[in-house]
């Protein structure tokens, strides 16, 4: 006979997580609107003058 694996640690903390079936339509919103109002954060400081220009000048150096 075969002896069966013991789960590794990795493992059983993976099953206890998965214990409910998935989100609910409310925690999906709240995910949404999350990940929505990271992006426009991310969005508002990758434009803004600091970061262009030396995202610009990173790029240049890189180039040259």
């Amino acid at each position: 006979m075969r002896a069966i694996a013991k789960p590794s640690w990795g493992g059983r903390f993976a099953s206890r997580m998965r214990g409910e079936s998935g989100m609910s339509t409310a925690e999906y919103a709240i995910g949404t609107l999350a990940a929505v109002a990271f992006a426009g954060v991310l969005l508002k400081v990758l434009t803004s003058g600091p970061v262009q220009s030396a995202l610009q000048s990173l790029v240049e150096r890189a180039l040259s």
